[in-house]
């Protein structure tokens, strides 16, 4: 037992824990969650909690059924809306095999894999996430249009504003959970909200995506409203994104940053740019998984449709954010098609496999983008030489069925199940007949 485990020990007797949840993620990025009691917990640290993984979403054929849940001793944290005594704790995670090897179906394993493959070069990888989400005026019914809780926009300030007072009760709860939050405003959409966490490692911040949004999610019900990731639930509205900042460190040194160089960005940087772009349109099928997340890619706006990026511009897939002088830890890329509904194991995963393979193969950077892509004519965007991101769930499966660097990130058994998934949800989808049909027939045809 080492010191992390006998930390968590203490703490449950010192804090009157009498309910702690194990979290792991599915394939699809949903949360599942097995409650033991604390003297169970001593022999979870030891020999893992036993479930049955054909139940679980991409997890396990039935033939292969068994698997075990260890938890993660430093993602120890009370859970602050289950109450204080007795109190309820929570923490991650890793998925193995009866004979002791990880599981190839863990999304967090998947991640951790990726990370150790950069790591045996050198680099560490750090996301920071902007993450962006709409607030209803209660649960929206089957067929129903949502009810934003609010009429305002981008930055506003409003009085007794619903909004002012969800951000200020999530974020309180928040990094009353150790997760420490940098910004949070109004965003552009009504009742839409943004909050950004502070920048950590790949690993703590999916582990912290997902704990957002569970908080999230508890905060709005305590509120008697409700709160939604979806990534374009309106029409005429912005859609909500998961803007993430991306740096590679090299011990406490920033591998982006150059002196002197243009916009301050090394060659490292240089070749992980190269290699998102080359890589985007396979990517985008972990980075945008669900037919929604296609409405805001071709929403146009801030939402990215080309491969392409810029300094400083917001219509580019990837951001170069304007350098601050005598901040050189600061340098980073901002890759801006993601959205928050994602899994973000298997996001983060692909997109630092698609950076490390430019990396490795000292990939060229292309010319950056200087005009707003949105404003130029499709004559204009070839003459650049942009390609189109994939314009909907089918065509990024297509792209993805073909992709090696997918294949050997994922791992045979995640790829083939999440493409599996995919292909079913897009025929599912296919086949609805949709208001829009049925408002502009039915009265004429």
């Amino acid at each position: 037992m080492g010191k992390q485990e006998d930390f968590v020990l203490r703490a449950l007797e010192e804090r009157d824990v009498r309910f702690v949840r194990l979290w792991f993620t599915d394939v699809l990025g949903y949360l599942k969650s097995v409650s033991v009691a604390p003297a169970e917990l001593e022999g979870a640290f030891s020999e893992g909690i036993g479930f049955d993984g054909s139940a679980i979403q991409g997890f396990a054929r039935v033939t292969e059924a068994d698997m075990l849940a260890h938890p993660d001793p430093t993602t120890f944290q009370l859970l602050p809306w289950r109450g204080d005594s007795p109190a309820t704790a929570r923490m991650f995670c890793d998925i193995g095999m009866p004979d002791g090897s990880p599981s190839y179906a863990d999304p967090r394993y998947v991640l951790k894999r990726t990370l150790q493959k950069a790591s045996e070069k050198g680099f560490t990888f750090y996301t920071h996430p902007e993450i962006e989400f709409y607030l209803f005026q209660g649960r929206p019914g089957m067929g129903e249009e949502p009810v934003p809780v609010d009429r305002s926009g981008f930055f506003d300030h409003t009085a007794q504003s619903r909004g002012a007072d969800f951000r200020r009760e999530a974020i309180t709860m928040l990094e009353s959970m150790g997760i420490s939050v940098e910004f949070s405003h109004h965003e552009g959409g009504p009742g839409q909200q943004e909050i950004d966490l502070r920048y950590a490692d790949a690993l703590s911040t999916a582990d912290n995506i997902m704990t957002f949004r569970t908080v999230v999610r508890e905060v709005a019900l305590s509120q008697g409203i409700w709160a939604s990731f979806m990534p374009k639930p309106f029409t005429t509205h912005p859609g909500s994104g998961m803007h993430t900042h991306l740096s590679l460190f090299e011990g406490d040194s920033n591998a982006f940053f150059e002196a002197g160089a243009e916009y301050q960005l090394s060659k490292t940087a240089r070749h992980f740019i190269a290699g998102l772009l080359r890589h985007a349109a396979e990517i985008t099928v972990l980075t945008n998984q669900w037919v929604n997340s296609y409405k805001r890619l071709i929403g146009g706006g801030e939402a990215p449709s080309y491969i392409c990026w810029g300094h400083n511009n917001r219509s580019a897939m990837v951001r170069v954010p304007m350098y601050k002088p005598d901040k050189a830890q600061s340098t980073r890329i901002e890759l801006r098609t993601i959205d928050a509904a994602c899994n973000p194991y298997l996001a983060f995963a692909v997109m630092l496999a698609a950076g490390m393979k430019g990396l490795e193969e000292e990939y060229e950077l292309p010319r950056e983008a200087e005009d707003d892509v949105w404003s130029l004519n499709e004559r204009e965007r070839k003459a650049l030489g942009l390609e189109q991101l994939p314009k909907n769930l089918s065509e990024a499966i297509r792209v993805a069925e073909d992709s090696e660097l997918l294949a050997e990130t994922l791992g045979e058994h995640v790829y083939e199940f999440f493409l599996k998934n995919k292909r079913a949800e897009w025929e599912e989808y296919r086949g609805q007949v949709s208001a829009f049909e049925r408002d502009r027939m039915l009265p004429v045809i």
